[in-house]
């Protein structure tokens, strides 16, 4: 079960911005751990501290294709006086049984391989002359090495000293150290790590199922002809990539006409695959609020602690909210407005969070900072409400996209930050330091 009943609210009470989002932080709960081949667990939450069972790198090897010799037989070496060594075989990677490396003696040995026994240091291959040998027996040598070069003679002309371009048995990790702690969201590298330990599955908090649907019999599906009337579904769209952004596994369901039953049904349909549901639309006091109609008392009867309860709350925009949870594992379900920019500020506000808890995530919500409002006049705000308007962020300043209309989609897309009006705040002149939520 990932959620509590929600708080119930008096009637007609005007709820904060902070009252909501502590609601919904109380009541949903992180989703029970389960174990996850690797792949499996790419942007899932360790719920366990990572232990190396074994050393990174597991054994001494080169970082470079060249030869494994002893210090003191290339000590002297040089361009004019190179020490001549004899090749007593080559190290592979994946070698189990390297030759031995004694005086004046030198292994040829890949990146990659394990240092062979007696060997002290790596010369690169480009500090020898390949293995063709010195002087005039030269050529005769080279053409007696056998085909894979195993034996014959090198020539080395720069020292080298100890352990150079050895890449040391622990050098990275040591067998018995801890690597990742619980808590850690599992990205390439951390996956990489996983790997490289030996670990194939790990138990983690799964990705939460987001199921995102619109409502609206207005809605059209983008391709579609758009009949006198109509507007493309953008709503669904938007929230479930930034519920994949979120880090959920985030479904899209078509729009939803304005029928109460034909909402029901499809919610119970979808709450198979959901851990959380979110819909847009519907939500406010109109005659075709089908949202609001269909789940007002979802549950009351047969599911008790289940059924969603509309809001209305101190904020621009984004004033009708609704929230509580249907079906029998009381799914948690956040129902937003239907103006585009009043949904994709409420999922930011209320449903990112939700998705990040249901993670198992300690910090929840987007990076806050403080900047310096750059307009050409002072923004005004109503008395009373919070407000969140578009804006860019660069450099310790912020600056208003476009207007505060919830449907201005293009103002949105140009935004990477929102601009906080505080609720006793009126009027904001050019200049004064505000509150900006990053988005991105």
């Amino acid at each position: 079960m990932s959620s509590a009943a929600p708080r119930t609210a008096e009637p007609d009470r005007l709820w904060s911005v902070d009252e909501h989002l502590d609601d919904i932080l109380a009541t949903v709960r992180p989703l029970e751990p389960i174990e996850l081949n690797l792949l499996d667990a790419q942007g899932c939450v360790l719920v366990e501290d990572i232990t190396a069972p074994v050393s990174l790198p597991p054994f001494d090897n080169s970082s470079m294709d060249g030869y494994a010799v002893r210090v003191a037989d290339v000590a002297g070496a040089s361009e004019r006086y190179p020490a001549s060594l004899e090749v007593v075989g080559d190290v592979e990677a994946g070698a189990a049984d390297p030759v031995h490396v004694g005086p004046g003696q030198a292994a040829r040995i890949m990146t990659g391989a394990p240092l062979p026994p007696g060997a002290e240091t790596v010369v690169p291959v480009e500090w020898t002359d390949g293995g063709l040998g010195q002087g005039p027996a030269a050529g005769m040598r080279a053409r007696s090495l056998a085909p894979d070069g195993a034996t014959g003679q090198v020539g080395v002309h720069r020292p080298a000293p100890a352990r150079a371009h050895v890449r040391a048995q622990g050098g990275d990790v040591r067998a018995g150290d801890r690597v990742l702690e619980a808590g850690t969201v599992l990205g390439p590298p951390q996956i990489s790590l996983l790997a490289a330990v030996g670990r194939g599955t790990v138990r983690v908090r799964p990705r939460p199922r987001v199921v995102v649907l619109s409502t609206g019999s207005e809605l059209v599906q983008p391709d579609e002809e758009l009949r006198p009337g109509r507007i493309y579904d953008s709503n669904s769209f938007a929230l479930t990539a930034a519920a994949r952004d979120a880090g959920a596994i985030a479904y899209r369901v078509g729009a939803v006409a304005d029928d109460a039953e034909t909402l029901r049904d499809t919610i119970e349909d979808q709450l198979v695959r959901a851990d959380l549901m979110v819909t847009s639309g519907g939500v406010s006091v109109g005659a075709y609020d089908v949202v609001k109609e269909a789940l007002s008392h979802a549950g009351d009867e047969d599911e008790p602690g289940s059924g969603v309860e509309f809001r209305r709350l101190a904020m621009q925009p984004g004033k009708p909210q609704g929230f509580g949870s249907i079906g029998p594992d009381h799914t948690p379900l956040l129902a937003l407005p239907g103006n585009p920019v009043s949904a994709y500020v409420s999922f930011e506000l209320f449903v990112r969070p939700a998705i990040r808890t249901l993670m198992g995530l300690e910090d929840v919500h987007r990076p806050r900072v403080r900047a310096e409002l750059t307009a050409e006049k002072a923004l005004t705000s109503p008395k009373g409400r919070r407000q969140f308007l578009r804006g860019r962020y660069a450099d310790g300043t912020v600056t208003p996209v476009g207007g505060a209309g919830s449907h201005l989609v293009a103002a949105l897309a140009r935004a990477n930050a929102l601009i906080v009006v505080p609720e006793d705040v009126e009027d904001v002149a050019p200049g004064t330091e505000v509150e900006a939520v990053l988005l991105g």
